[in-house]
């Protein structure tokens, strides 16, 4: 009922702990708290809240227009609704080091287990779109040094993305990996990789987990969790799936509402009023009136 019951830092321990088991952590995306409700009751390893999403959730491309304050209110209110680590895009942390300093701190108030914070130049483009312009080797590490000085619960894990690949190739990529390792990053999420065996060469190169981003649309093959695993993956994103998936299935329907007049050719399709119940847990919140309204202090004495 309401919020979980788990604090951030025994979340953050958990996802710590997970990643050091060698497993891989598959991490869906959430367009919502609600959506991030589905994603634990399915049974998955932790929560995505992408900075694509949540522009396209307030009607913007992901083009770094997207402030903090809107980052961190989307991420806590997902984050504080599962009991799963969510893992937030803190794009190039909204600045130079001392705003990506607040931003660290801002989104560890938030309440999520982890935050990647990328390389490009601000205002940031979509890691799948060409024309991505990155920062020196001394502004990137200076962001990542600035993130691991500002957390305040070591277990926050902070990543580095680095979005180089596309520009100058995969050893440029592997290199500027290593140096953010050094900096401070906890793990890596090397963006657009191009094959399993550049997902491979990149985690044979580093000690720490690394990422793999399996968006739709993109420059990635959509590889399978088992080809993931076997390259040395950690950690698997699914960033905008459901909120595509949503979207694709409310178009079809309106439209069918537009030309039919009714949707009772899609109701078959849709989440049924139970299924929403049972997500939201209503039931408890039953319990927990009767157990308020029910309480007197003449049987509490007794």
């Amino acid at each position: 009922m309401l919020y979980s019951t788990l604090t951030p830092a025994a979340k953050r321990a958990a996802f710590r702990e997970r990643l050091r088991s060698g497993d891989l952590l598959q991490l869906p995306g959430a367009f919502n708290p609600l959506s991030a409700r589905l994603i634990e009751a399915k049974g998955f390893d932790g929560v995505y809240v992408s900075g694509a999403v949540v522009a396209a959730d307030l009607g913007l491309p992901d083009v770094g227009l997207t402030t903090l304050s809107e980052v961190a209110g989307r991420a806590g209110q997902i984050a504080r609704m599962t009991d799963l680590p969510t893992l937030v895009d803190a794009d190039t942390g909204f600045g130079e080091a001392m705003n990506v300093a607040r931003t660290v701190q801002t989104l560890e108030d938030a309440g999520v287990a982890g935050l990647h914070i990328e390389d490009q130049v601000n205002p940031k483009r979509c890691g799948h779109l060409d024309g991505k312009q990155v920062v020196d080797d001394t502004t990137a590490l200076q962001r990542i040094r600035a993130a691991v000085t500002a957390r305040r619960d070591e277990n926050l894990l902070i990543m580095a993305r680095t979005d180089i690949r596309a520009g100058a190739g995969l050893e440029a990529a592997v290199e500027r990996a290593r140096a953010l390792v050094d900096a401070g990053a906890d793990a890596v999420f090397p963006e657009a990789m191009r094959d399993l065996d550049e997902f491979a060469a990149m985690a044979a190169a580093l000690d720490v987990p690394v990422l793999a981003n399996m968006t739709e649309f993109g420059k990635s093959e959509l590889f399978t969790a088992a080809q993931l695993r076997d390259a040395g993956v950690a950690l698997v994103i699914y960033p905008v799936s459901l909120l595509r998936l949503a979207m694709g299935a409310a178009d079809r329907a309106l439209d069918d509402l537009r030309t039919t007049g009714s949707l009772a050719s899609q109701v078959e399709d849709m989440q049924t009023r139970a299924e929403l119940y049972e997500l939201l847990d209503y039931p408890a919140y039953g319990t927990f009136d009767a157990g308020v309204y029910d309480f007197s202090l003449e049987d509490h004495h007794h």
